[in-house]
């Protein structure tokens, strides 16, 4: 069985525009970002057919959009930069970030800024504290879980969070430490560092 053209594995024909290509190349990547190789594949099937249109454009026999001309230039320096490995890095980064809507991350924000606004305002009250912190990892697992309905997953990010959270609280505090300080005071700033963290994992942790 023969290999597949670059053109078959995008599944475009070899007389498709350069914008039907392009859009088979970004539909592909985004449907199987998840998998390296798959990646690595439609990236080299990608680049041999701009390798091609680019030729084919400097024999008079097709023309290019003026914003693939780059792609020679970007092949002079590719023996000089480890572009692939940057494109690797970029794509394994890009699989555990996620872009949320507008309304949940304002859902969010509203939630863990009004966690952090309660144990602010009720710093006297520590009794309350761990009460308002036992709540925010209860909300943290809840939206992690609802991503993908991994309830393990969702658990260890959000323990591990928690632990993250409390350190860097904590070295702040040590860092700046006043003998003034008062432990109902460093248990309010610790679980305010915690809600940030939170924030962050469950709107932007894919």
């Amino acid at each position: 069985m023969s290999e597949k053209t670059p053109y078959e594995k995008l599944g475009v024909s070899e007389t498709a525009p350069f914008e039907e290509i392009q859009k088979a190349k970004d539909h592909l990547s985004q449907k199987h970002s998840d998998s390296f190789e798959t990646m690595e594949s439609i990236e080299s099937a990608y680049d041999a057919i701009v390798m091609e249109r680019l030729k084919l454009r400097q024999e008079g026999k097709v023309s290019v959009p003026d914003n693939i001309r780059f792609a020679e230039h970007q092949r002079e320096i590719s023996s000089k930069f480890p572009v692939s490995n940057f494109k690797s890095m970029f794509h394994w980064v890009q699989q555990f970030i996620d872009i949320p809507s507008f309304n949940d991350i304002l859902l969010k924000t509203g939630i863990f800024l009004a966690l952090s606004l309660l144990v602010g305002f009720l710093r006297p009250q520590s009794s309350l504290t761990p009460l308002f912190l036992a709540l925010g990892v209860f909300v943290n697992i809840y939206f992690l879980n609802k991503k993908e309905n991994k309830f393990n997953r969702a658990l260890l990010i959000t323990l591990t969070m928690l632990s993250l959270g409390m350190i860097i609280g904590g070295s702040i505090i040590q860092l700046f430490y006043d003998p003034n300080t008062t432990r109902e005071f460093s248990q309010s700033f610790v679980s305010i560092i915690v809600f940030f963290i939170f924030w962050l994992s469950s709107s932007f942790l894919h």
